[in-house]
């Protein structure tokens, strides 16, 4: 019964269109009150969900990524791209999924990349020639990088919900090949596009231009160095390496580049601080979630169900897969992660599964939901930076979801892929 009226209960209120944060509060709270469980140790799950030193990465990396997108890293990243893939036929497209790459390395966010990039992009390629749908559909498509490639804070929020033991270094270094993979699946399909229906090509390429345009975000690419140089030597942590990150974000943005006024600085930390009480909201309201999951033993349930279809590792991934992409339709990739990684985590122990593998496998699979309707945050920011309709993006965005789900499976089915970088740097 209490079973029922928590997972019941979660499930009636976000039907209802109640905030997911508050719907698994109310159902914790009602599956507490009918176990006549102290209301005190559900009030300790919740503080001690937010309890946690790492934690603070998530809103400083937040943090630096927002300084640097308003503080014009997104256009010189993407006079970079343009100088280094504008050139071929379909050009602005490939521009397009290499900024989105470069800046991905930098926000960790798929909302901020697509309104950076794609309220630079979107018109320009509308401009060459390309239709509009088309160029809100690669911005969409190539920010969900940014949730797999360092400094990636669902990956920090992946390695907290497992309870803290999976390094964070370790997910950051093994995001890095699947983002490249993704890029690249995404730049063949636009490839394909563009000839398919005859799209123009950029200016030729110029070593002068491509080298301008290198030194102007430069400053902002040395970030990425410093973030992951920084953390893989030992020098310092993922949670230090953020707020160096924020210093050094800050101090670019405000003293070298100087495209971001000082009036405007409150604005942003208003920004941020509402996005990361969204998500400190909801790491509070997973953990007395948990707490009442596991003292009924759901995870081992679900975990038994899994086994018991097959012990096959190949097997458990397809079907995690599948469960994942379709729950990651109806919930953000957030709550999703806080929710399934701790039913998961027993499946993959039993079955071997690296656990930094199956982190990217998962990141990844839920982030395709980020552009799926109904619930796509980043799908409603791309069609309002697009001024397109969902049913027109639902519609035309199909291949991009072929090209990601190629790449999903490949990462799935090849750990190599994700973990050779991890064991080279680190030993793991």
């Amino acid at each position: 019964m209490v079973s029922f009226i928590l997972m019941g209960g979660f499930v009636l209120f976000c039907a209802l269109g109640v905030p997911v944060a508050v719907a698994m509060i109310t159902a914790t709270f009602a599956a507490a009150w009918y176990m006549d469980l102290p209301l005190d140790a559900l009030i300790i799950k919740l503080a001690d969900g937010t309890n946690q030193i790492p934690l603070l990465a998530v809103p400083l990396f937040v943090l630096a990524g927002a300084i640097m997108a308003e503080g014009g890293m997104a256009a010189r990243l993407i006079a970079l791209a343009k100088a280094l893939f504008g050139t071929m036929k379909g050009g602005l497209s490939l521009v397009n999924v290499g900024a989105s790459t470069l800046f991905g390395c930098i926000s960790g966010s798929t909302v901020a990349d697509t309104a950076s990039i794609g309220s630079v992009m979107i018109p320009q390629m509308e401009k060459e020639g390309y239709p509009r749908i088309y160029a809100t559909n690669v911005t969409m498509a190539g920010s969900l990088q940014a949730l797999i490639l360092p400094p990636s804070h669902n990956l920090i929020i992946y390695s907290l919900a497992a309870g803290g033991v999976i390094s964070i270094p370790a997910l950051f270094l093994a995001g890095i090949v699947p983002g490249l993979l993704m890029a690249l699946s995404l730049a063949l399909l636009c490839l394909y596009i563009a000839r398919k229906h005859n799209y123009p090509a950029g200016d030729p390429f110029a070593l002068s231009r491509a080298w301008k345009a290198f030194k102007g975000a430069f400053w902002g690419l040395l970030t990425m160095v410093i973030i992951m140089g920084g953390i893989v030597s030992g020098v310092f942590t993922a949670t230090e390496a953020a707020g160096v990150a924020c210093l050094y974000a800050f101090a670019i943005t405000m003293f070298v580049y100087r495209d971001y006024r000082w009036a405007d600085v409150h604005k942003l930390l208003f920004a941020v601080t509402r996005t990361c009480s969204a998500v400190m909201l909801m790491l509070a309201a997973a953990s007395a979630f948990g707490y009442i999951m596991a003292l009924e033993q759901i995870p081992l349930m679900i975990s038994q169900a899994f086994l018991s279809v097959s012990k096959e590792p190949w097997v458990f991934l397809l079907l995690a897969n599948i469960a994942l992409i379709i729950l990651g339709i109806f919930m953000e990739l957030t709550p999703m992660l806080l929710i399934c990684v701790p039913i998961f985590m027993p499946v993959i122990t039993e079955l071997g599964i690296d656990p930094v593998h199956f982190g990217v496998v998962m990141v990844l699979n839920l982030g395709v939901g980020l552009i799926t309707p109904p619930v796509g945050a980043t799908l409603f920011v791309g069609c309002a930076i697009g001024k397109v309709s969902m049913g027109e993006v639902t519609r035309t965005i199909w291949p991009f979801y072929v090209a990601l789900g190629g790449a999903l499976l490949i990462v799935t089915y090849v750990p190599a892929l994700s973990l050779w970088l991890p064991n080279l740097m680190l030993g793991k």
